[in-house]
């Protein structure tokens, strides 16, 4: 299973990383903002995408909203601080797959994980 990491921040990039390599899973990509992101996700084509809200140039909303527009089916974590419930009913308007607050421990990333990669899986319409 392929992964892209948006974040600006490098640390949060790298425990996220170092996360998803105990999970085993190893092929990670990384992008600093939603920019560089929109750039390098069709060669990319992950299976996941994990976002930060919270970017310079293209924030996590944004890339969101763009990817949607293209690919219903990607699977789209939300990793972030914003926990306000309506930040929250924003996103996933905005078509997310799942949400998380940072900061998370590695079972809450995994767990998001397995849920998203079973949804990608369903048939459509169920």
């Amino acid at each position: 299973m392929k992964f892209m990491l948006v974040d600006d921040s490098s640390t949060m990039r790298k425990i996220q990383r170092r996360t998803l390599e105990r999970l085993g899973f190893g092929e990670i990509i990384e992008a600093e903002d939603g920019e560089e992101a929109l750039r390098l996700l069709p060669d990319a084509n992950p299976d996941i995408l994990i976002t930060d809200w919270n970017m310079p140039n293209i924030n996590g909303l944004e890339l969101v909203k763009q990817i949607r527009q293209t690919d219903q089916k990607l699977p789209i974590i939300m990793v972030t601080t914003e926990a306000e419930k309506n930040r929250v009913i924003e996103a996933i308007k905005a078509g997310i797959s799942d949400y998380l607050i940072k900061p998370f421990t590695s079972e809450a990333l995994a767990s998001k994980i397995r849920r998203v990669a079973n949804l990608a899986h369903e048939p459509a319409g169920v």
